[in-house]
């Protein structure tokens, strides 16, 4: 009669390699805990600078949107459009340029009453793609100038689209400043997406 075979040995796991797959498990706990620690202090240090970034923007929000209202009131413009074009453009008043000597709030080129500085700017050659040059902006004397100015060049015949009585929201207006007053083909999107985080449509109400 034909022996049968066994089917599972009988001979014992070696007490080494029990010990080194107990170890190779305790290690596998060990990095998957030590990558949940680090992923969660990422997502607190992220959630920390955004809401620093948020206030930093109030902030901004709250200092110019008082003068920012009556300007646009007074020159046919977008209230809301001309907070989101400030925070886009000086990075809500943290850039270089927004400070002290040139209070430069719009990135505006050339120079006022005589006086400009010369800073590095990012370019779009129209299809997306970026570059940077050495230009002379406008330099004022206060915030509040720079708003002025930022009101009287949009008053030219190229901006004219961007008055509210030539348009039937504000959408229209980024719109129309996408290509003229800025060569960044999403222009026009990352205001509207300004306008709508901070709900700066209340500003456009007398």
């Amino acid at each position: 009669m034909a022996k049968k075979r066994k089917l599972f040995s009988s001979k014992k796991i070696p007490t080494s390699l029990l010990a080194a797959l107990c170890l190779i498990m305790a290690i596998g706990l060990i990095v998957v805990y030590a990558y949940q620690q680090t992923a969660n202090q990422i997502l607190v240090a992220n959630n920390e600078n955004q809401s620093d970034s948020n206030q930093v923007t109030q902030d901004f929000i709250e200092e110019i949107s008082a003068s920012a209202s009556l300007i646009a009131q007074k020159n046919d413009l977008y209230a809301s459009v001309m907070i989101a074009q400030a925070i886009l453009e000086s990075n809500s008043g943290q850039s270089v340029l927004s400070n002290s000597p040139a209070y430069n709030l719009f990135g505006i080129k050339g120079d006022y009453q005589g006086n400009s500085v010369v800073m590095q700017t990012w370019e779009d050659d129209g299809s997306g793609q970026t570059y940077t040059i050495d230009a002379q902006f406008r330099a004022y004397p206060s915030r509040s100038a720079s708003l002025e100015d930022y009101a009287a060049l949009l008053d030219k015949d190229i901006y004219q689209s961007v008055h509210k009585s030539q348009t039937s929201s504000y959408t229209d207006a980024t719109a129309a400043l996408t290509g003229t007053y800025a060569t960044d083909t999403s222009y026009g999107s990352k205001l509207n997406s300004i306008i709508e985080r901070y709900g700066l449509l209340i500003y456009d109400t007398p």
